[in-house]
């Protein structure tokens, strides 16, 4: 006789199926606190590795560095009927002799620290109001090194410090730059900012005469 035609084997049929419907509940439920306990202990875990992870703070310094760099436009007071910063050049191409002889007389001169609005390399419709250090010039065109108070050039060659001044209303510590020299629009220039200390000259010409073929 088939027993699952007969009501003892529907009920049979039926209490059987409770029971596997009741074990898988049983489980999914084990399998449900398993995931709540590993994500309890493993999620701060894995918060903390990504807060110490070189990789993520760089990636967020660089969004951070772009969305300032997006809202840096230039205001109109400054840029209205003046030429700013556009053009640099390898510092090797406007090698020259260096003589230091700042004189705050309205015209810039070597040795001085001047303001004047620069285009960032990467996106020349956007840029910066930033002190230039000046170390010559051509004609009513002024050569100057870029500075910076990002504490991130103190490990890069291509940067030497030259302490705080006059020219950071913070008083922070600014390094120059020196692989790359701006064509500076004298007619440009913002404001003159401050006279660098001889001896702070000296530091970054010597670096001039010895890597970039000044004299």
């Amino acid at each position: 006789m088939n027993w699952a035609a007969t009501p003892d084997g529907r009920n049979h049929r039926a209490s059987s199926y409770a029971a596997n419907m009741a074990s898988q509940w049983k489980t999914l439920q084990r399998l449900a606190e398993n995931l709540v306990d590993l994500t309890a202990s493993e999620v701060p875990k894995l918060i903390r590795q990504l807060q110490h992870s070189p990789t993520v703070q760089r990636g967020i310094q660089l969004g951070l560095d772009a969305i300032i760099g997006a809202t840096s436009e230039a205001p109109a007071e400054i840029t209205t009927g003046r030429p700013v910063t556009r053009a640099s050049v390898p510092s090797a191409h406007r090698a020259r002799r260096l003589v230091y002889s700042p004189n705050l007389d309205g015209r810039a001169d070597p040795g001085e620290i001047v303001w004047t609005w620069v285009t960032y390399e990467e996106d020349p419709t956007r840029g910066k109001d930033r002190p230039v250090l000046v170390v010559g010039r051509d004609r009513a065109t002024l050569l100057g090194l870029m500075m910076s108070s990002r504490e991130r050039h103190a490990a890069d060659r291509s940067w030497v410090s030259i302490g705080s001044g006059s020219w950071d209303d913070d008083g922070r510590p600014s390094w120059v730059r020196l692989d790359r020299v701006l064509d500076v629009p004298e007619e440009g220039i913002r404001r003159e900012g401050a006279i660098l200390d001889r001896t702070l000259f000296e530091i970054v010409a010597d670096r001039l005469r010895r890597d970039y073929s000044w004299s």
